[in-house]
Formats: C-alpha cells, structure tokens, sequence
C-alpha cells in the first residue's frame, strides 16, 4: 500500500501523559483500514502505520511489541463482531437447529467478508504457545462459543441431538463450519455452491449422525 509519508515538521508532539490510549487506539484502527483496504498482511507495515498516524516507527513500538501483536490484536477486535453477527442471525430462527444452523452461515460469511482478518485468526499457528493459549481462552470466552454451548444443550433438551458431552458437540459443530470456511477463504475460484445450501446440508448430515 503506497501512502504519502508525513512530513517531519508535520507528525504529532510529544504526546500528553493520557494520551497514550489514544494514540494505541489510533494505531489499531490505521491497521484495521489497512487491512480491509488490501487484504494482505504483508501491506500493513510499521513505517507505513507510523506515517498514517503520524508518529515515528518507534512511538508504535511503545505500545506493540511487534506486527504480529499488533495485527492479532486487531483481529481480536473483529471477534465481537463475529459473536454479535451469530446471534443476530440465530434470532431469526424458530428452532434451536435452525439457529445453529443460520449461526454458522453468519460465521462463513464473516470469514468470506474478511478473509485476511479470518486467516490470521484461525489459519496461522500462533507466534508462540504462551499466545495460542490466550488465543484459545479467547474463543472459549467468546459471546459466540457461550451461545453455540447453550444451542447445543437446547438440542439436546429436545431431543434433536443425543445426550452426550457439550464440549464435543461444540467441537464437532466448530470443526465442520471452520473447516468448510477456511476452504472458502483459502479456494476461493472454487465453484461453491451458495454458502447457506453448503452450511445447512452440511449441518444436516451432521445433525443426522447425532440423533438419538
């Protein structure tokens, strides 16, 4: 991404005891339009951050170790969108499959509509095994793994789902829609049916496999 760089006399003073927050704040949404400008994390580079914002490269280390911590927490922030755009989704429905079902189409959708934030989400091993664990106690805090949890309990309460551990309900549930979107992502010059007809028979058969 070929910006302008800002000129010395024109970058920010000294920031303000206070204004820390504002500049991190500021640094983690030039990122965000970087990345949803381009779709390559590649483009999204210190110096070009420093000149959008208008501090020095430096002043960004302040706040972010690295790029690779800079961009996993920018994708972070796009975790409460993708919970808020299940759940959203899932109100619409009358039955407690039906929900899991429009649920894990939001969640496709969301990863064809950000394929870059997706993949550095979920499709790269994490930096280190200290980062995959907060990473994964992130997803399972997450709004959306809490709503997923109780859909498969009301599955269950039905008798829509044969009584068996949640956990890998969920897990099973996750892996299926995870992995048809990654193919999405990933093979996009595929010739994929709609991604409601790909998730709901896919839903279907799992669902199937799982009556009592």
């Amino acid at each position: 991404m070929n910006e302008e760089p800002v000129p010395v006399e024109a970058r920010r003073a000294r920031a303000r005891r206070g204004d820390g927050d504002k500049l991190r704040q500021e640094i983690l949404t030039a990122a965000g339009n970087m990345l949803a400008l381009t779709s390559d994390e590649s483009a999204v580079s210190i110096r070009a951050l420093a000149d959008a914002v208008g501090v020095t490269p430096p002043s960004i280390y302040l706040h972010f170790a690295d790029k690779d911590e800079l961009l996993i927490e920018v994708c972070e922030l796009n975790f409460d969108h993708v919970s808020r755009a299940v759940e959203e989704a899932a109100a619409e429905a009358s039955n407690p499959v039906d929900a899991i079902k429009l649920a894990c189409v939001a969640y496709a959708r969301f990863g064809l509509e950000h394929p870059e934030v997706y993949r550095i989400l979920f499709m790269r091993k994490a930096s280190t095994p200290e980062r995959e664990q907060i990473e994964m106690g992130q997803l399972l805090n997450s709004s959306g793994y809490g709503w997923l949890l109780r859909s498969v309990h009301e599955c269950m309460d039905a008798g829509l789902m044969r009584r068996t551990d949640p956990m890998l309900a969920v897990l099973g549930i996750w892996s299926l829609v995870h992995g048809i979107t990654s193919l999405l992502v990933s093979k996009p010059g595929f010739d994929w049916p709609p991604v409601d007809e790909l998730i709901g028979y896919n839903i279907d058969a799992h669902m199937k496999g799982v009556q009592p």
